[in-house]
């Protein structure tokens, strides 16, 4: 009897001994920095002529690994091995699928620092929010292996006099993954874990910019005893082979997390049927947001409004598609509010995620850096500049915390996916500007409202239009089973991950009606 799901807990690292755990997981993967990786295709490693680098953004003179840099004609192999086991894979039973999931599970649970400590010196998280990826895509195992149980049981139909009915939900086929670099182990992780467990196989390609990561679940999955022709984990550049997974003819599905304009143009090249093609592919997208916390006149405790506004303006560098960019403040308490935000602002420390008093570290990469400044020079002709607006020293793509006050609704910077430590502040004449102006734009993932006003509060569960919405709360953190996430309108396919939907987005139901003779 599997156990009720239970969201992994978060490590406090104010406690000596855990932060003493994770100094160490630290100087244990730094030593394993530097090495070669190859990819894996058939349960056999691959390898190219070709090669790429990763490296560690907050100290770019360190290298944390090379990758192959693999072409079509590896793409073409893996998605032909992955076609040929999708029969054996698809009449499994959802039991030993999901044990596949328990036992990864299990495993990452027991080197839980270990697999953090690799994305503070890939993906440049800082300790709380690299063992927070770690404890989501323990989650999404768990979570995902019980969903595949329930979806395998009996489905309620209505009888049939007559007749002996069911509804089975069965696999689709071969899928493409391709996750993201800023949640670069649970995004990838449950994109993953709920294709395969529903009965399909994959091919999966990481984000460029974080390519151990991905090699460290992949070869997790290979200990676990996962069959070679379930996962085939190919690395390479997305503009190469990119285009051949999603056009490839034997593709069924595409599960894919990032930027909006490389969702746009995947949706539309996965909607052309290609030589061969017996199906209309199926695309599972997430692609940002532009997210707003607008808070009220009437609020509960304006310092935790201040520092929800902090954690999900500037946590991980505000390189989240949950992360508030845009700020809206009832004109009645914006001058008030802005004076706080600006104090907390002041206190946060940028240095490298593997110190200890990091508050956030660099952003990904130098195009990142410069979309950055870019919009801090953007910022100082759109607004004012409150705090920050420049880089911080260092060997890395560091960047100061940024706020702009005085941002009109309609301005660049109130409608632009940045991506990064910048905020816009928009001064609201009352609660309904308020609504108004969380509404005025493209996007539609989070928002959080903080009021005490039990009508507005009301008011915005019904009117304020996004996939995930939170009351006198910060908009980021969302926790599997508890916030199944996903957006609206230019945010995506609003999949709700991590919810009782996201499984049925890798399946099919098939009714079955058989004559009582």
């Amino acid at each position: 009897m599997v156990e009720e799901f239970r969201n992994e807990p978060l490590t406090d690292f104010s406690k000596p001994d855990n932060a003493r755990a994770y100094e160490q997981a630290l100087a244990k993967v730094e030593g394993m920095l530097g090495k070669d990786h190859a990819a894996h295709i058939g349960g056999s490693d691959v390898t190219a002529e070709a090669w790429y680098e990763s490296h560690d953004p907050g100290e770019l003179d360190r290298l944390i690994g090379r990758f192959p840099r693999l072409g079509v004609e590896h793409v073409d192999r893996a998605v032909d091995v992955a076609d040929r086991y999708f029969p054996t894979w698809a009449a499994r039973p959802a039991e030993e699928r999901a044990g596949y999931l328990f036992e990864a599970a299990r495993l990452m649970r027991e080197r839980k620092h270990e697999f953090s400590a690799v994305m503070t010196w890939e993906a440049g998280k800082n300790r709380v929010e690299a063992d927070a990826d770690t404890a989501e895509a323990i989650d999404f195992l768990e979570f995902y292996g019980r969903e595949a149980l329930r979806y395998a049981g009996k489905h309620p139909i209505t009888p049939i006099p007559g007749e002996r009915n069911e509804l089975r939900y069965i696999p689709l086929g071969v899928g493409q993954v391709i996750p993201p670099w800023n949640f670069p182990l649970a995004i990838l992780v449950g994109m993953t874990s709920a294709a395969i467990v529903s009965g399909n196989t994959v091919v999966l390609k990481p984000a460029k910019e974080t390519p151990l990561i991905g090699h460290w679940f992949a070869s997790l999955m290979r200990e676990v005893g996962l069959p070679g022709g379930v996962l085939q984990f190919v690395t390479g550049i997305g503009s190469e082979i990119g285009p051949r997974q999603i056009n490839h003819p034997r593709t069924r599905f595409i599960s894919f997390t990032g930027s909006m304009a490389v969702g746009i143009r995947l949706n539309e090249e996965a909607a052309r049927v290609q030589d061969g093609q017996i199906w209309l592919k199926r695309v599972v997208a997430e692609m940002g947001g532009k997210d707003a916390i607008y808070v009220d006149d009437e609020l509960h405790d304006m310092d935790a409004a201040v520092q929800g506004t902090i954690a999900a303006a500037f946590g991980f560098s505000g390189q989240k598609c949950s992360a508030c960019s845009r700020l809206i403040l009832h004109d009645a308490i914006h001058d008030e509010f802005v004076d706080r935000l600006r104090e907390a602002a002041a206190k946060l420390v940028v240095t490298h995620p593997s110190k200890a008093e990091c508050s956030f570290g660099p952003v990904i990469s130098e195009s990142a850096g410069r979309k950055v400044a870019e919009y801090q020079g953007i910022g100082r002709e759109e607004g004012k500049l409150l705090c920050g607006g420049g880089r911080v020293d260092g060997n890395g793509h560091y960047y100061e915390p940024t706020i702009f006050t005085g941002v009109d609704s309609r301005a660049r910077l109130a409608q632009d996916e940045i991506f990064g430590p910048v905020l816009a502040v928009i001064r609201a004449k009352d609660y309904e500007d308020g609504k108004r102006i969380f509404n005025d734009t493209i996007y539609g993932l989070t928002g959080s409202i903080y009021s005490s006003n039990e009508d507005r509060l009301d008011d915005a569960r019904r009117t304020f239009h996004v996939g995930n919405l939170y009351l006198n709360r910060k908009c980021t953190g969302a926790l599997v089973g508890g916030h199944p996430f996903g957006g609206f309108n230019m945010s995506g396919t609003d999949s709700k991950a991590g919810g009782r939907d996201y499984l049925l987005l890798f399946q099919q139901a098939k009714s079955i009606a058989e004559k009582i003779i």
